[in-house]
């Protein structure tokens, strides 16, 4: 896409995976698990893992599925699969921290842009990623809020008509995101312009998150939020 950042007025984002660690935060809790437990670890075995049971069809919202996907998974892993270990992985979420880069690059951006942040997780469990970030959203989008996870249409639906309201059309909106699956397809889909943060760079495979039946070729694409916070600024 020949259109330079800089005209665009809105930026919307993934939150978790994008600007906050879910894989080490998740990982770093198994591993912390395991090791009281004396039991070897391996972070790629456990995201497969993670990833395969949280997709499954009784899945709940994020991150309160976090209890009934480790009583899915420790027993592969050798973990004990008591209830009280499985709420511990779900109040760890409390604990995780964004990518080195997501703060300052979010904060320089809030003065050029409008954020919105666009996100599967809970409304409780945002409050706390937000305040990790630096509360830098001048709007934000919950599944509680929508009712529909990403990749569905629904969602992004209804963040455009609330730009709509505000005065913000499509042409106006850079929607970025880690996720292959969750949001840049259906943000091609849409037709509303995306910006790949390619997280995993340096690693083989989606790790915690669903592949895509197709790659979508991103309109932007960068590794690092610092990244496009440079060349959006």
């Amino acid at each position: 896409m020949s259109k330079p950042l800089s005209a665009f007025k809105v930026m919307t984002f993934d939150v978790v995976g994008t600007l906050i660690d879910f894989e080490n935060g998740l990982t770093g809790s198994l591993a912390a698990i395991a090791a009281e437990n004396g039991k070897a670890f391996d972070a790629e075995t456990a995201l497969t893992l993670y990833r395969n049971a949280r997709y499954e069809p009784e899945a709940l919202r994020f991150p309160d599925d976090l209890p009934r996907v480790y009583g899915r998974i420790a027993p592969v892993l050798g973990l004990p699969a008591d209830a009280a270990t499985g709420e511990r992985l779900r109040n760890d979420v409390r604990l995780w921290k964004g990518f080195p880069d997501s703060r300052a690059a979010l904060a320089a951006l809030a003065a050029r842009y409008r954020l919105v942040a666009m996100t599967n997780a809970q409304r409780w469990a945002f409050s706390l990623f937000e305040k990790e970030l630096g509360s830098p959203f001048h709007a934000s989008f919950t599944v509680d809020d929508t009712g529909v996870e990403k990749p569905d249409p629904a969602f992004f639906e209804q963040v455009l008509a609330d730009l709509a309201a505000r005065g913000y059309g499509k042409d106006d909106v850079l929607h970025v995101a880690q996720s292959q699956y969750h949001d840049i397809g259906v943000s091609r889909a849409l037709g509303i312009a995306n910006c790949w943060i390619e997280r995993r760079h340096a690693q083989a495979g989606y790790g915690g998150t669903i592949a895509p039946q197709a790659f979508t070729q991103p309109d932007y694409h960068f590794t690092s939020m610092a990244a496009l916070a440079e060349a959006a600024l």
